[in-house]
């Protein structure tokens, strides 16, 4: 199983869109880098973490041009699968269980494998706000810090001792000690501060 960020290199403000290879080759978020359809050869399924515009504007394409099966949270008009908290969906060659993390969207899901968390925006490694350590933006309408931390507190809860990689929305991967990464990004994010405090 590879992971590979097909959106590292994008020029537009994307999401990370990890192609992820193996017995199910899935695509972790469709991102909004026009042409991403063309860094793809093959796709069985797309799993969603939330469908905020940086992270779903290229799944019409993607759905087009691969027919692949789409498990998301929310509703979606190509959704061949409704994922719920505690469901487990195969990425790659692992099987990951979604965890339900809202705060930064409604409908956020990390998903979670003995190894491995695919993050989307809830807690993230670096992201311009913090390194080593950050959390999902909730200053926006309909997003909530309180939430958000609930979640956090809920991966932390949940995250098996062996996880030891970190594919986020944002920012870069990180291999090591991931449980610290994200109890740091708890603490920052209790603090109540403004993430962004000149925004």
């Amino acid at each position: 199983m590879a992971v590979h960020n097909l959106t590292a290199d994008a020029e537009t403000f994307t999401c990370n869109a990890y192609l992820v290879t193996g017995e199910v080759t899935t695509l972790v978020d469709a991102g909004a880098m026009s042409g991403i359809v063309d860094a793809i050869d093959e796709l069985d399924r797309v799993v969603l973490t939330h469908q905020h515009g940086d992270h779903v504007e290229q799944l019409d394409a993607v759905m087009e041009a691969f027919d692949p099966e789409l498990h998301a949270y929310d509703d979606h008009p190509g959704r061949t699968h409704e994922l719920s908290d505690g469901d487990t969906v195969a990425i790659g060659d692992e099987d990951c269980e979604a965890i339900h993390t809202p705060g930064h969207a409604d409908d956020h899901l990390a998903f979670v494998s003995d190894s491995t968390i695919y993050s989307g925006d809830v807690v993230v490694h670096d992201d311009g706000a913090f390194d080593d350590g950050s959390f999902g933006r909730t200053d926006m309408a309909g997003q909530s810090r309180e939430e958000l931390i609930e979640s956090i507190r809920r991966i932390l809860d949940r995250l098996p001792e062996g996880v030891d990689s970190m594919y986020a929305g944002h920012g870069g991967t990180f291999h090591g000690d991931v449980r610290a990464v994200i109890e740091r990004a708890l603490e920052r994010a209790e603090r109540r501060e403004p993430k962004y405090p000149d925004g």
